[in-house]
């Protein structure tokens, strides 16, 4: 049965908790055993076939996101579960994969049951404990020690600072592979196609622009009246004017529209080469959509002219299409 609730004795027990895994964090910093995470650095960066993350319970879980991180940071690797692996799974691995065994106690029975099979394949196996004398560190290649004195649980049972320790070793080791492999933002982007980071890092300009009749588009030899008629039709709010060979001179906003009219009165017979913005800022369709939208944003407009090398209207953005495609959110 609950007792009543006490929200400020939750409150604080919650903050102990939080200071607890916090200094279990760093208590691992102060004590990380250099040469052993350098070589297992080393052991992850050479290794020929994929890295397999293995253990059994909360240690499997923190396993299925170690590997998660490794594969999304340009480090191949799969989660296989320790007693799965007993079972039957164990072909999954070969002599050119890396194994990484996570278990607190060093002693769980389903990871030591695989090790001998391990070390007699030549796989090289690195271990995640908090115990460096456990049986399973004393198998392995190298063992990563995250002991941590107490856990966060009142009753020192739960896996609470023991987990995030161990988790942040993991992170620690796929952050120091993915340094050492010069992993950057774009290569993060192609492992997420579908997050908004990839949107905004893989979405050419040639993936949203406009093309063919939907691009608005008047020769410089005809009226205001006229090209306000292509900007109406072409619902985008402007439009590109261009030479006989259909090089952009220039482009024609509502907004230089109203310009005009307050300044001028009757504008219908104006030449378009007479009050158009000449040489206006363009982009290429093979520039990243990223780059449209920073224009767009230093410029305060919401139009920009696609061209291709030699200047030639190939296309049209509008800030709507960067915002449809999620490039702009």
């Amino acid at each position: 049965m609950i007792r009543t609730f006490d929200a400020a004795g939750s409150i604080e027990l919650g903050r102990e908790v939080l200071l607890r895994e916090a200094k279990a964090v760093t208590d691992l910093a102060d004590t990380l055993d250099t040469g052993h995470f350098a070589r297992a650095v080393e052991l992850l960066l050479n290794c020929k076939g994929r890295v397999v993350v293995s253990g059994v319970g909360k240690s499997g879980h923190i396993g299925r996101k170690l590997a998660a991180t490794l594969a999304s940071t340009g480090t191949p690797a799969f989660f296989v579960h320790a007693a799965e692996a007993a079972h039957g799974d164990l072909g999954m691995i070969t002599k050119d994969d890396v194994v990484i065994g996570i278990s607190y106690s060093g002693e769980t029975g389903e990871l030591l049951t695989v090790t001998p099979v391990l070390k007699r394949e030549g796989t090289a196996l690195i271990t995640i404990t908090g115990n460096p004398k456990s049986s399973l560190a004393k198998n392995a290649d190298v063992n990563l020690n995250v002991h941590v004195t107490a856990e966060a649980c009142p009753l020192n049972l739960a896996p609470t600072s023991s987990t995030t320790a161990t988790l942040a070793m993991g992170d620690a080791l796929a952050v120091a592979c993915m340094h050492a492999k010069g992993f950057t933002k774009e290569d993060f982007a192609r492992s997420h196609p579908g997050g908004a980071l990839g949107r905004r890092l893989l979405t050419h300009v040639r993936d949203v622009m406009r093309t063919g009749d939907a691009v608005p588009c008047v020769k410089e030899d005809i009226s205001v009246l006229d090209a306000v008629r292509e900007i109406t039709k072409k619902h985008i709010g402007m439009t590109a004017v261009v030479n006989a060979d259909n090089v952009v001179t220039g482009i024609f906003t509502e907004g230089d529209l109203r310009r005009l009219i307050e300044k001028r009165g009757d504008i219908r017979a104006i030449p378009i080469a007479e009050v158009m913005t000449k040489t206006p800022r363009t982009i290429e369709a093979d520039a990243m959509a990223a780059a449209a939208a920073r224009i767009l944003e230093e410029t305060l407009v919401n139009q920009l002219l696609v061209v291709d090398k030699a200047g030639h209207l190939v296309g049209a953005l509008h800030l709507h299409d960067l915002m449809t495609a999620k490039v702009i959110l």
